[in-house]
Formats: C-alpha cells, sequence, structure tokens
C-alpha cells in the first residue's frame, strides 16, 4: 500500500492535463467547464484505484490520462434524454415515450419552434386569443362535443375537472374503478389532491344503478366514472352504463364526468383488436364531461384533451389550476397536426405511427421479418443463432390490456456473451437498443422497428457481438 500511496504524488495535475495536445484539441469544441469536470472525475477514479490494493496500477502519464478525460467528455456531452430504438414489441412503453409522432406533427413542431406563432393571439380580432383554441373546433368535430380544452396530460385533465366541478364536496366512484396507473398514479389520491371527497358505490365485481342512487345527498357534486383501460375484471361482474348514469345524476343537476383514459377515436376491431369504446360513444350515452391522453390510443404527443358539454367545459376553463396544467406551444402544434389526419381515418391509419402498428397484417409482419433477417446473419456471421418466430407484441401504455398483437419476430442467442449482458452492453450503443428476451432469447419484433432505425439496429448489434 506504501508503494500505492507514493504514486498518488504522480497523479497528473489538473492544469496539466489542460495543457495536453489531446485536451487543447478538445476544447475548440466542447466548453471548458465539462473539459475541467472531466478531468477532476477522471483523477479522482485513478486515486480510488490507487488507494484500493485489489485493483490494478492504472497508467498515470497526462497523454494516456488526457484520453480517458476525452472518453469522459464524450459521456457527460451526450444528451440525458435521446433517441432509442425500440424492439420489444411494446407500441406505447410508457418509459420509452409512449407513441411516436407521425410527420405531420414533427413538421409542425419545427415550424412553431423556429420563431413565434399565434398561441394567444387572434389574428382575425387583432387581440389576445385562448390557445386551447387551435384544436377545439377539431377535437369537436372528431368526437361530437359541444366545446373542448386541453392541459398537460390526462392526470392533469381529471385533477382539473374534479376540483372545477367537485372541490370541496364529494364524488360518488364505484368500487370496481378505484384505479392505479403507472408511477403509483390512483384515483382516491388525486381526489384527495383535487379537494374532492370520494364516496364509494358498489362492490369491486358489481356496482349496481341503485348503489348511485341510495348515496347521492346534498354533499354530491358528481359522479366519476373510470374506464379500466389497464385491466380487466372478469367473471360475475356488472358495472352501470354511461347511459343510466347521466340520465340519474341529470335528474338530480349534477354532472358525470368519465376517464376514458386511452381516447381512441377510431373502432379497431375490423383489425381484430378487442373493443375498445371510443371517445364519440362515451358522449353519445349523455356523459357531460370524457377526459383522455394524447399520447396513448391517439397517436399523439403527451397531452390531456377535455371534451363535452359547453356548460360543464366553461366551467373548467375557468379554474384557477387551469392555468398551472395549461399546455405547451410545441405540444399543442404536435397535437393539433395529429387530430387533423383523423379528419380522414384512412389517412390517420396509414400516417400515425400507433395506428398503423396497430393495423400490420401478419402477413406484412412476416415480409418484414424475412427481409431484415438475412441483413442480421450478413451482419452477425456466426456470432449468433437467428430464427424466425411467432410471439405477441403488446399495446402498452395502460391501454387494450387484455389484447394480443401476434406477428413474426425474429430470435436471437448470442453464441458469445449472456443475454444480460448484450441487452446491456445494447442499452449503451449509440442510439441505445431496448429489446426483451422471452424463452432464454433476445427478441428483434419488426413491429415497433421503425425502417429508418433498421441500419442502426444493425450496427448496434454488430458493435456488441463480434
Amino acid at each position: 500500500m506504501s508503494d500505492r500511496r507514493a504514486l498518488l504524488r504522480t497523479l497528473p495535475a489538473i492544469d496539466k492535463l489542460l495543457a495536453t495536445t489531446l485536451l487543447k484539441e478538445l476544447a475548440k469544441d466542447q466548453p471548458h467547464l465539462l473539459i475541467v469536470e472531466a478531468a477532476q472525475q477522471t483523477v479522482d477514479y485513478l486515486r480510488c484505484q490507487l488507494l484500493n490494493e485489489k485493483a490494478a496500477l492504472p497508467v498515470l502519464d497526462p497523454e494516456t490520462v488526457a484520453a480517458q478525460v476525452c472518453a469522459r467528455v464524450a459521456e457527460l456531452a451526450t444528451p440525458s434524454l435521446r433517441k432509442v430504438i425500440n424492439v420489444t414489441g411494446t407500441l406505447l412503453h410508457t418509459n420509452l415515450g409512449r407513441a411516436p409522432l407521425c410527420c405531420d406533427a414533427l413538421q409542425a413542431i419545427t415550424s412553431v419552434a423556429r420563431g413565434y406563432s399565434n398561441l394567444e393571439y387572434d389574428l382575425n380580432a387583432g387581440q389576445r386569443g385562448k390557445r386551447f383554441t387551435h384544436v377545439e373546433e377539431l377535437i369537436c368535430k372528431l368526437t361530437g362535443g359541444e366545446a373542448a380544452t386541453v392541459v398537460n396530460n390526462n392526470a392533469g385533465a381529471v385533477m382539473l375537472c374534479l376540483a372545477a366541478l367537485a372541490g370541496g364536496r364529494s364524488a360518488l366512484v364505484s368500487r370496481g374503478e378505484l384505479i392505479e396507473i403507472g408511477g403509483s398514479f390512483r384515483i382516491p389520491d388525486i381526489m384527495a389532491a383535487s379537494g374532492v371527497k370520494l364516496v364509494e358505490v358498489g362492490t369491486t365485481n358489481k356496482t349496481h344503478l341503485k348503489d348511485y342512487a341510495e348515496t347521492i345527498n346534498a354533499e354530491t357534486a358528481l359522479i366519476l366514472k373510470v374506464h379500466t383501460s389497464n385491466y380487466r375484471i372478469l367473471g360475475f361482474t356488472e358495472a352501470v352504463s354511461g347511459e343510466a348514469l347521466a340520465e340519474l345524476a341529470h335528474q338530480h343537476d349534477i354532472p358525470v364526468l368519465e376517464d376514458l383514459g386511452s381516447g381512441l377515436l377510431i373502432d379497431l376491431t375490423a383489425y381484430g383488436l378487442p373493443k375498445e369504446p371510443t371517445v364519440r360513444e362515451a358522449l353519445k350515452t349523455g356523459i357531460d364531461l370524457v377526459t383522455f391522453s394524447g399520447d396513448k390510443l391517439l397517436g399523439g404527443p403527451q397531452a390531456g384533451i377535455i371534451v363535452g358539454t359547453r356548460k360543464v367545459i366553461d366551467k373548467v376553463r375557468k379554474h384557477p389550476m387551469a392555468r398551472a396544467l395549461r399546455i405547451d406551444k410545441l405540444t399543442l402544434a404536435a397535437l393539433e397536426a395529429t387530430l387533423r389526419l383523423y379528419l380522414d381515418p384512412q389517412k390517420a391509419l396509414n400516417e400515425i405511427p400507433t395506428l398503423r402498428m396497430l393495423s400490420i397484417s401478419n402477413q406484412e409482419l412476416q415480409k418484414r421479418c424475412e427481409k431484415l433477417l438475412p441483413k442480421l446473419q450478413d451482419a452477425l456471421g456466426d456470432t449468433a443463432e437467428l430464427n424466425l418466430c411467432e410471439a405477441s407484441a403488446t399495446v402498452g401504455g395502460g391501454a387494450l390490456p387484455l389484447a394480443e398483437l401476434p406477428g413474426g419476430v425474429i430470435c436471437l442467442v448470442s453464441k458469445k456473451i449472456s443475454l444480460n449482458e448484450m441487452t446491456n452492453r445494447l442499452r449503451r450503443c449509440d442510439p441505445p437498443v431496448v429489446g426483451r428476451i422471452q424463452d432464454n432469447q433476445f427478441i428483434i419484433d419488426p413491429r415497433t422497428l421503425n425502417n429508418e432505425d433498421e441500419q442502426s439496429l444493425l450496427q448496434a448489434l454488430r458493435e456488441v457481438l463480434i
């Protein structure tokens, strides 16, 4: 240990490292503060190595250490939020950003972001306007609602509606609808945060109309209906329809709010998917207000969309929380562009990535696999075993929980490294690759693989396996 401690005096000083040729050249492209930080971290790491008797002795000459500093600068300069290649087969992968945006949405973001916009300016009147007006008419056309507004996400939409319509009073919710979604978001918690008292009705598996009718009192301000979009209760069950709830609520002059969650605008049963209520169908029941997400089955950016009767929407808009939860201009641009595609349903199916992935045929998936397989074989040679297989993709994002999307996939097993080591290395590639392990194989699902990412995937696999 004494010899190692003696070597501590030979660690290059920071100013000496900065004077090396490598770091002088690096300073032309990278910020000085970033290089200094990387140099300090590198020297600290080398110091720890010297003090660890079990670690190999590091090389301490300034040029060698400077090369390590360069590598550390590259790591520090890499953006934290970046593109990822998704071959998991989970379409709306919450951890990977849910719905990828369509080309029209990306163009709209770029156009609005480059300079100024009429975000809250009425060009016809020449005076201040409201940002929600850019999408309100579109939302109403597509859903049949009288009025609409938007906020930054669906949790915010539910919270805002509860606070505006039932703050300080109570709301009825079926016990079978007290959901929890990702990130421990729970209906009871969001109601409490909105200043609304939760009153449970019915049981977990069965709730009848009389359960609501017998519970309504002077303190009841709202009935909340929550669509169980991320799970199903099967078997001996019963729930109250939107029509019946709306009729009961209106007899007592209180509104019904339905958190629809996924936000489906087009019926997808023709593509083998289970029936999911569309927003239009929910509003046709007489329910006053429906909230849903922009980045789930709608296939747009993260947003909370609120649509319903004008009387109720006006109350929601006027609540102070509406400003705290308001949508930003780039999200609004992307949402408008996405919604416009829905005016032609076939165009939406072709151009919105989420809908395209949901509606792709098994034959097309098989063709993609057959086209990709020889490219993988050429790139990886005999370093991996590759086979065409069948597997089921999932929708993800708390949408269509029982839906299975069968189709062709490519199964890969490395002959050199373990599956865990392979997935760890793939996540460190540029861009990172995220897949799934199933039956002791690495699954490459072409359903979620963008065509333009194919070469990057091949390059990443080469780097990891060869």
